[in-house]
């Protein structure tokens, strides 16, 4: 399918939706150049029950797309990301610069992949996805188009460093449409995120005791007298869809 800094929400969760419908069949594991350990990487937890979500490391560029075209027509290029999947599927994404559309993004997918020492990385690519605000919802997200597709994503530059120079994607789908990505580094490092999973116990527990704090705060704004408050706190966390009543109670 995140420069700006551009929240990828849009683009992370459709990825997730499509492993559950089968149209992002997993891989064998092919480990990318990303998979090496790096220094200072954000770590955000996800729940370990949810399968919804398979993206385990995303990564950030900073530059421009020099090139972006779609079954032929040039687009606009908003921002480039690379998200990685723990069934060893991966996808370069990019979002399109289009003000009527900030769902409009393609993918450029595939499960496996080589690396050449530290500063060349390939991806095989097998789908070309495209998801946009017409496409239908799915679990409260959009479900993009798959397109089976032929063709290769090749990144150039030091992954120890976080200095990508380049990377370029050519796919053709089976209608003889083609795809292309030209994008160009400009010397900033990546942005690297790796989730990690966790116990959902641990996960609504902070949930919880977050809202329970918002609500303490709202009671002393509202002046509530101490005998009422805990009755008020009660109703302010089940009116946020909160259980007034911890799992382990």
């Amino acid at each position: 399918m995140r420069l700006y800094r551009f929240a990828f929400t849009a683009a992370v969760a459709p990825l997730a939706v499509l492993s559950l419908v089968g149209s992002a069949p997993a891989g064998p594991l092919m480990l990318p150049a990303f998979e090496r350990p790096v220094q200072a990487r954000p770590v955000v937890a996800v729940a370990k029950d949810d399968e919804n979500y398979d993206i385990d490391l995303i990564v950030g560029f900073s530059g421009k797309c020099t090139t972006f075209r779609v079954a032929g027509q040039n687009l606009p290029c908003r921002a480039v990301k690379y998200f990685h999947g723990e069934s060893g599927r991966a996808y370069f994404t990019i979002a399109v610069d289009d003000p009527a559309d900030k769902g409009r993004i393609v993918s450029f997918s595939g499960d496996k992949a080589r690396r050449d020492s530290n500063d060349f990385y390939e991806l095989t690519v097998d789908q070309v996805l495209l998801n946009s605000k017409e496409r239908p919802l799915a679990g409260g997200v959009r479900v993009p188009r798959v397109e089976p597709a032929s063709g290769t994503c090749k990144q150039v530059g030091d992954i120890e460093s976080k200095q990508i120079k380049s990377i370029s994607c050519v796919a053709t789908d089976k209608a003889g449409q083609t795809y292309e990505l030209q994008f160009q580094a400009d010397g900033q490092p990546a942005t690297m995120q790796k989730i990690t999973r966790e116990p959902l116990e641990s996960v609504r527990r902070r949930a919880r005791l977050r809202a329970l704090k918002a609500c303490r705060i709202k009671a002393a704004e509202a002046q509530i007298l101490p005998r009422d408050t805990a009755a008020y706190i009660i109703q302010c966390l089940e009116q946020g869809g909160v259980s007034p009543v911890s799992d382990g109670q």
